[in-house]
């Protein structure tokens, strides 16, 4: 019988929450003729079961006692877990990145779902990546590098000198580098160290002298990684923007900062905008478009190649 009126005056209690309402101990003691430590404790139950129910409904709501209104009232602070269109939708970006081995991929998208998604929808956005994650192909270079991304985060934020061993492309060869590192960015399958280099003697190899042109590492091959004691300064005027510089790099290779100029007369302009975040449009006549855009590096002539006839008059400027 006990038992009957405390659940019975715990569900009371918990509506009153659940419709907006102010819920005074004292009132509530006179109301169900207890003490105000029955109605407290009461209360206590209410907030372990809401922590509970946030493990299922992604939903945090909290009891909190308002000072002005001198009682308790219910609020939903935030929601804990993704929706599960926002979910997929982070499993398919990470998925299509083949960013990482397949056993760091498996391990990231568990997390995911486990810790983001309700447990009431865990097995349904499992079955909706399954078969993708089966056919999963891991990048070649299968090197696990997020502990060394990790230390080269930690170093830019505290402005931290670092050094490395560097296998080049062009030569195999290994070479050995002391920079400043500035920015981590993800471009086509791989993240990408920009940094600036101040050794007269390396930098004379570069086709760019200039310091305001980054040099670009894959961070997957970059080995012995050194975080050194020493601290550099940029002023803040000079600060490295990794947001402006993503929008005028294409295919992460280095060069100068320029203007092109070209006409497309493909039928989807969009995804040259879109590709070419800087671009804007001159000029239409007759379905051609002349557009221009500011990039970084050279690598925007190998996309503009693979375009074929649909662009032309290529002018750099």
């Amino acid at each position: 019988m006990e038992k009957n009126r405390k659940s019975s005056r715990i569900l009371g209690i918990y509506t009153k929450l659940l419709n907006g309402s102010i819920v005074n101990k004292f009132q509530e003691a006179q109301r169900y003729g207890v003490d105000e430590r029955s109605i407290q404790r009461d209360i206590d139950t209410i907030r372990s079961f809401l922590d509970q129910e946030a493990e299922n409904s992604g939903v945090y709501n909290c009891v909190y006692y308002d000072r002005i209104a001198k009682g308790y009232r219910l609020e939903q602070i935030f929601r804990m877990k993704f929706e599960n269109s926002e979910i997929l939708a982070i499993c398919k970006i990470l998925l299509d990145s083949r960013a990482f081995t397949r056993e760091e991929m498996q391990k990231i998208l568990q997390k995911l779902i486990e810790w983001c998604v309700p447990k009431c929808n865990q097995k349904l956005v499992q079955s909706m990546i399954q078969n993708e994650m089966f056919h999963y192909v891991e990048p070649r270079h299968k090197t696990v590098f997020l502990d060394t991304m990790w230390e080269i985060a930690k170093a830019i934020h505290t402005s931290r000198w670092i050094t490395f061993s560097y296998m080049r492309m062009q030569d195999k060869k290994q070479v050995k580098r002391k920079v400043k590192p500035v920015a981590i960015l993800f471009n086509e399958y791989y993240f990408y160290l920009t940094a600036f280099i101040e050794d007269e003697k390396t930098r004379e190899h570069f086709d760019v002298l200039n310091d305001a042109y980054p040099t670009i590492y894959r961070i997957d091959r970059i080995q012995n990684l050194k975080v050194l004691k020493e601290h550099y300064h940029i002023p803040y005027k000079d600060r490295f923007e990794e947001g402006e510089f993503r929008k005028r790099i294409q295919f992460m290779y280095g060069g100068r900062l320029r203007r092109v100029e070209f006409q497309y007369s493909g039928a989807y302009v969009e995804a040259v905008l879109d590709k070419l975040p800087t671009a804007k449009i001159l000029k239409e006549e007759d379905g051609i478009f002349t557009i221009q855009a500011e990039v970084f590096g050279d690598g925007i002539e190998m996309w503009l190649r693979s375009q074929g006839d649909l662009i032309k008059n290529i002018r750099y400027r």
